[in-house]
């Protein structure tokens, strides 16, 4: 499965081998368990304001700007998009209704899978979407010694959201890698196809509600059923990860 997955991957890049240098983790729902909240506070906020967006159809538009998943729902039930002023009030009453709920807690498997990442001599970086300011100090409280301020990727850092490539090219920039130097963690549709379109080799992790094709379908190169799965399987898939492919790939 590792293999044919890797070769695929290889084949259509135009790599002759996956050199692993960094590990992309997108941040909720891959490192906190946040998006059972940011469903809610969707689902609640747009029928406040009369729209139609299910808890499940939330975890589709996971990375898209609030702008965005509020203008698909007012083209659908309405024919034209929001408002500036409809839009920020929406998306102000789901932030309020968001920091009302619980602080997410760390996915489990997230620190384990990490701390193996580092041992290993991989750099992990946070390529995220939020631009909370205290997100370093939330980081590190969680995962202790394993991300870098300047190796993060948040919403201060780039003009487009996934599923623009946008902030995994500027992952790539920061760490002074190529697409075949890493690796992108992701549990959303638009995560993964912001990986697939930045060149890299992602790896889906379904923590949500979606069925795996979801994921899949959006060119997902491997998927795991959680964080655990992920951390139970990632010296084997490492293992493969370095082995020297046979053969080239590589464009002429």
């Amino acid at each position: 499965m590792y293999q044919e997955a890797i070769n695929n991957y290889l084949q259509k890049q135009g790599f002759d081998e996956i050199n692993l240098k960094a590990v992309l983790f997108d941040m909720d729902g891959v490192l906190f368990n946040s998006m059972p909240n940011h469903a809610e506070a969707w689902h609640k906020t747009m029928a406040k304001f009369g729209f139609t967006l299910s808890r499940e159809e939330a975890y589709m538009h996971e990375g898209r700007t609030g702008a965005g998943t509020i203008n698909i729902v007012s083209l659908r039930e309405r024919g034209y998009e929001a408002t500036e002023e409809e839009i920020k009030q929406i998306y102000q009453a789901k932030s309020e209704l968001f920091n009302q709920y619980p602080l997410a807690e760390r996915m489990p498997g997230a620190l384990e899978v990490l701390i193996k990442i580092k041992e290993a001599g991989i750099t992990p970086m946070v390529v995220t979407g939020s631009g909370q300011t205290s997100l370093l100090d939330r980081l590190n409280k969680n995962f202790p010694d394993i991300f870098k301020r300047e190796l993060m990727v948040t919403a201060f850092d780039v003009k487009y959201g996934k599923p623009n490539p946008e902030p995994y090219l500027m992952a790539l920039k920061k760490g002074g890698i190529q697409p075949n130097e890493a690796i992108v963690i992701e549990n959303a549709p638009l995560g993964v196809q912001a990986g697939v379109a930045a060149g890299i080799f992602t790896i889906a992790v379904n923590t949500g509600p979606l069925p795996d094709d979801a994921l899949l379908s959006q060119g997902a190169n491997l998927l795991f059923h959680s964080m655990p799965d992920f951390n139970d399987n990632w010296k084997t898939l490492l293992e493969y990860l370095n082995k020297k492919n046979e053969g080239s790939h590589k464009k002429s």
